[in-house]
C-alpha cells in the first residue's frame, strides 16, 4: 500500500520505514505525510521519532519562541507530560479541548476572538494550524517550521544533523506505558432496554465520575472539554464517548505496567454495572500487564 505502508503519521509500519530511511541515509531529517498532507511526523537523524506528544512538544516549543505565553490548543488526549512541559519548560498556556482537528482549530479561533492570544492548533493524529498560515490545517507547513529552524542552526554553524530539534524537546517527561482500547457497546443487548447508545454512553460516564468521586488516590482533571479525565497513580485515564459510533474510547498513560494496571481497574470497577459494554480489551490489559 502506498506502495509499501499505510500513509499515516501514526502507523508504526509507516513510521519504521521513514526512520529506517533516515538512518540507512545518515539524513538529517526525516518527513512523512498521509496521503492529502494535512497530517505531518518527522524523524531526527538518530531515528527519534516526532509524532503524537512529541511532535507537539516540538512545535509548541518552536511556536513559544515566537509567541511567548501563547496559548496552545491540542486535544483531549494529550499527556500530562506535555502539559508540564509546555507550561513550566516553555512558560506557555495548554488548553487541552475535544478529539478532532475542526474542534481543535475552531477553538483556537474562539480563543483569540475574546481576547486570549492563540498561535498553535494541534492534535495526537498529526493535523496542526497555525495563526499565521490562516489556520489551515496543513502538514506541510508545520514540516516548513522545523526545516526553517534546521536552516537557521546550520546558518548559524550551532548542532549538526537535526540536534537543534532534538534538543528542543528535552524535559518532555514521556510515559512507558501508552495505551488506548475501544469499548464497544453492544446496541443489541437487552441491557439498553430500548435506548441510544450515546445516552447509554453518557449513563456509564456519569457513574464513572460518581465512582471517581470516592476515590482519594484519584482525581478528576479540573477542566475538561470531553469525557472523564482522571489522573492518580503517577499517570492518567481518558474515557470519552465516540462522536458517531457505539465505542467508548479509553487512553491510560502510566509510568509502570503495575500503574496501568491501576488505572485500568478503576475503569473496569464502574464499567461492570453495564452489561452491554464490552470490556474484553481492558480485562486482557489487566490480566496481561
Amino acid at each position: 500500500m502506498f506502495p509499501n505502508h499505510i500513509p499515516n503519521p501514526e502507523d508504526k509500519a509507516a513510521m519504521k520505514a521513514i526512520t529506517q530511511a533516515v538512518l540507512q541515509n545518515k539524513a538529517d531529517l526525516g518527513i512523512i505525510f498521509d496521503t492529502d498532507v494535512d497530517r505531518s511526523a518527522a524523524v531526527d537523524s538518530t531515528g527519534r521519532e516526532f509524532n503524537r506528544n512529541r511532535l507537539i512538544a516540538l512545535m509548541c516549543a518552536i511556536v513559544l519562541e515566537e509567541h511567548p505565553g501563547t496559548t496552545i490548543v491540542t486535544d483531549s488526549v494529550t499527556s500530562d507530560g506535555l502539559t508540564t512541559f509546555i507550561e513550566k519548560k516553555l512558560g506557555g498556556k495548554h488548553h487541552r479541548f475535544k478529539r478532532g482537528y475542526k474542534n481543535v482549530i475552531d477553538e483556537a479561533i474562539r480563543l483569540n476572538s475574546v481576547g486570549e492570544e492563540s498561535h498553535l492548533a494541534i492534535e495526537t493524529s498529526g493535523h496542526g494550524a497555525v495563526k499565521e498560515n490562516h489556520w489551515l490545517d496543513d502538514g506541510a507547513y508545520l514540516m516548513v517550521k522545523l526545516l526553517n529552524k534546521l536552516a537557521s542552526a546550520r546558518a548559524m554553524g550551532t548542532g549538526g544533523g537535526s540536534e537543534v530539534l532534538t534538543h528542543m524537546v528535552e524535559g518532555l517527561d514521556e510515559p512507558a506505558v501508552a495505551v488506548e482500547l475501544r469499548l464497544k457497546i453492544d446496541q443489541n443487548h437487552a441491557d439498553l432496554k430500548g435506548g441510544s447508545f450515546r445516552d447509554y454512553g453518557e449513563a456509564i460516564l456519569k457513574h464513572l465520575e460518581d465512582k471517581i468521586d470516592s476515590e482519594p488516590k484519584l482525581q478528576k482533571a479540573p477542566v475538561n472539554h470531553e469525557g472523564v479525565r482522571v489522573s492518580g497513580f503517577g499517570g492518567w485515564f481518558l474515557l470519552r464517548l465516540s462522536l458517531h459510533d457505539p465505542v467508548l474510547p479509553l487512553n491510560i498513560e502510566a509510568k509502570s505496567n503495575e500503574d496501568a494496571v491501576k488505572l485500568g481497574l478503576a475503569v473496569l470497577a464502574a464499567a461492570k454495572d453495564f452489561l452491554a459494554l464490552d470490556t474484553s480489551a481492558l480485562d486482557k490489559l489487566v490480566q496481561t500487564s
